[in-house]
């Protein structure tokens, strides 16, 4: 049977969904910022290469519970961050939606996309959940696997990004053709933004009644957009999706991560109600520790080149980091994933660094 977090009173809290549930002033600060990484099981790590190249292809690999149990926990045995990331995709929403998406060595997501609204009759929303039952054993298996320290996290993109990937086809892009569908025809393009909410949502909760602990929208295109349509296109869809989630499990932390708004963050968070917001590596954190921090938890921002650089640039990054936002609540994490041909000693030195920070 799913779990049901919101029962489990009796366990202590974990540090992640503490940090989460913290606001400066209100709750005494942990002895040390939680962290994990984005992408914190990828390509960078060996054992994630040797069981990659057992499955036939990506979106396989997403969907064998085996397999995505097995790398999601690797970083754990490793590094011993604060949080396990269920090993998933954000493009398994389109792909369960019926849309064809294929994974190709060297190109990345290649989808056959979508461009006007006779094509959304290939869509099926209530095949969704049914799709996407493999991901929900990943989640409860996980949920027995990990220790009471460690949070699990599940995800989903947000509407503005799977939708790029839907109408571009491909990652990589200016998103023009979504970008002007959403100016030309905003009632057309409103439609297939309702699906993904719809689907979204529905996706967020079941992962929840499986056992994620905290949920992280990733909305990865968000900064391509002008103010006018990052209101419309990521705040709103972030919004209603956050508000369908409370709805059914109103304890569970959610955190936003709109890369690349500027100082559109500032919107985003007061507007969506996240608990958290990941910030790239571009936000600065005088900028930061004013305008956000004393609304959410925030969490980043180190640059995923320094962390593939590592030498002095990397420490001299991680105490600025460090120093800058604990003193309010802070999760660590990088400004985006962790790069392919990252050193495995540089995670190791950051992780090091982390365990053994007294402020």
């Amino acid at each position: 049977m799913p779990s049901n977090n919101n029962a489990q009173s009796n366990i202590p809290v974990k540090p992640m969904i503490q940090a989460l549930r913290s606001t400066s002033g209100s709750t005494p600060l942990l002895k040390r910022p939680p962290f994990w990484l984005m992408r914190q099981a990828g390509r960078y790590l060996p054992e994630y290469r040797e069981v990659r190249k057992t499955a036939k292809n990506f979106l396989n690999f997403c969907y064998s519970p085996d397999l995505a149990v097995e790398v999601t926990l690797q970083p754990i045995r490793r590094f011993k961050p604060d949080a396990a990331i269920m090993f998933s995709d954000i493009l398994v929403i389109p792909d369960a939606l019926g849309q064809k998406v294929d994974f190709i060595e060297g190109r990345g997501p290649v989808l056959d996309p979508i461009r006007h609204v006779d094509q959304f009759g290939i869509l099926n929303p209530l095949n969704v959940l049914d799709y996407l039952k493999p991901v929900f054993q990943t989640i409860s298996r996980l949920k027995n696997e990990l220790d009471d320290k460690t949070a699990l996290i599940g995800f989903a993109g947000a509407p503005w990004t799977v939708a790029v990937y839907m109408i571009e086809g491909h990652g990589g892009t200016d998103c023009s053709h979504a970008r002007c569908w959403a100016y030309e025809n905003p009632e057309g393009f409103s439609k297939l933004m309702d699906i993904l909410v719809d689907a979204t949502s529905e996706y967020l909760i079941a992962q929840i009644d499986h056992g994620a602990e905290i949920i992280q929208l990733f909305d990865s295109w968000a900064g391509v957009l002008s103010e006018t349509q990052f209101r419309k296109w990521v705040i709103e869809p972030n919004r209603q999706i956050v508000e369908k989630i409370r709805a059914r499990h109103p304890h569970i932390p959610i955190i936003g991560f709109p890369r690349n708004a500027g100082n559109l963050y500032k919107d985003f968070v007061e507007q969506t109600g996240v608990d958290g917001v990941s910030l790239d590596h571009g936000v600065g954190i005088d900028w930061a520790v004013e305008h956000l921090q004393s609304k959410c938890t925030v969490q980043g921002n180190l640059d995923n080149h320094v962390l593939l650089s590592g030498g002095q640039a990397l420490d001299d990054e991680l105490n600025r980091i460090f120093n800058g936002f604990s003193n309010g609540p802070f999760i660590f994490n990088l400004g985006h994933g962790v790069l392919q041909f990252t050193p495995v000693d540089h995670v190791q030195h950051v992780a090091d660094f982390i365990h053994q920070w007294n402020g």
